[in-house]
């Protein structure tokens, strides 16, 4: 198994066009086996209109197909508290995911605003 319970990871739903909403997940693997994982964690949705990344409240449990190539995934370090995470942008306009400790991972290959 490529995932395993107990592991923390950040998944980054692939837009299939411009519009599509910007959405990420920072979880806790519940349960996986091959194909899929069942994540506890919180959804981040891209705000265009403060040009953020905002944290839904309450903690989801969301599905994810391993393998699909829809998704891009990370692993978090186990020490991470992922209501800890934040978004924040660097002075070089890249887009970084952080604890605020130790934990910093860039998600964005090409800056903050694209």
């Amino acid at each position: 198994m490529i995932l395993k319970p107990g592991e923390k990871i950040h998944v980054i739903t692939r837009r299939m066009f411009e519009g599509d909403v910007r959405r990420h997940f920072a979880g806790e693997v519940k349960d996986a086996n091959e194909r899929t994982a069942r994540l506890e964690g919180y959804v981040y949705v891209f705000d265009s209109g403060r040009n953020e990344f905002i944290r839904k409240d309450n903690p989801r449990v969301k599905l994810v197909a391993i393998g699909d190539c829809g998704y891009v995934m990370n692993i978090i370090p186990e020490n991470v508290i992922l209501e800890d995470l934040e978004y924040i942008h660097t002075d070089d306009n890249r887009l970084v995911v952080t604890d605020g400790k130790e934990f910093s991972l860039d998600i964005n290959e090409f800056g903050a605003n694209r």
